[in-house]
């Protein structure tokens, strides 16, 4: 008898003594720091010209292609320039069948989100390729006459959408403002 009521006596000294009732712990979710925007403006030979994230490294080629990288997120903006010679439509549609060669892979490829800006002549089109596919974003601007310049962006790990969104939402916002402050330079 007194076992069991030294038992109950614990039982109930456990039950009393914790007082509050047992809440579900709430979801935790992933907290990401980037640090704001600064840009600068490319020193380059090139026939072009636009500004950059400030903390990314910039190397062109001596094809005046470029690759804008993101070493803190392992990630990579491979820039093409092309110059126009009574071949537009070739170049413009070689560049969209690169961006259309990731349907195998994509969730959705919305529409393309417009640029022009009429008095800089320059007139683009940003895709958003959405899945796990191998680069997620991908540009084109152009003149419409002499220039054209192609970019995508690469992260350097296996492709798992969900779980770089936040950084391709990131680097998307740099690379409208790359097509925004694009200045082409006279070739005279």
């Amino acid at each position: 008898m007194l076992k069991k009521v030294g038992i109950l006596g614990v039982i109930t000294l456990l039950i009393v003594a914790c007082g509050s009732e047992p809440l579900p712990k709430k979801k935790p979710y992933l907290t990401l720091k980037y640090p704001s925007s600064t840009y600068v403006k490319t020193a380059s030979n090139c026939l072009y010209n636009f500004e950059y994230f400030i903390n990314a490294n910039i190397n062109f080629q001596n094809n005046c292609w470029a690759k804008i990288e993101y070493p803190k997120l392992k990630a990579t903006i491979h820039i093409t320039y092309r110059s126009v010679n009574n071949n537009l439509n070739e170049i413009l549609k070689e560049v969209e069948k690169l961006t259309y060669e990731h349907t195998i892979k994509a969730d959705a490829i919305p529409s393309a989100l417009p640029y022009e800006n009429y008095k800089k002549k320059v007139f683009a089109k940003l895709y958003n390729v959405e899945g796990n596919v191998a680069s997620n974003l991908q540009f084109m601007a152009t003149d419409s006459v002499k220039h054209v310049l192609a970019g995508s962006l690469y992260f350097y790990a296996k492709p798992n959408y969900d779980s770089i969104v936040p950084a391709i939402k990131y680097i998307e916002k740099d690379i409208i403002h790359l097509i925004e402050t694009i200045e082409w330079k006279n070739d005279n």
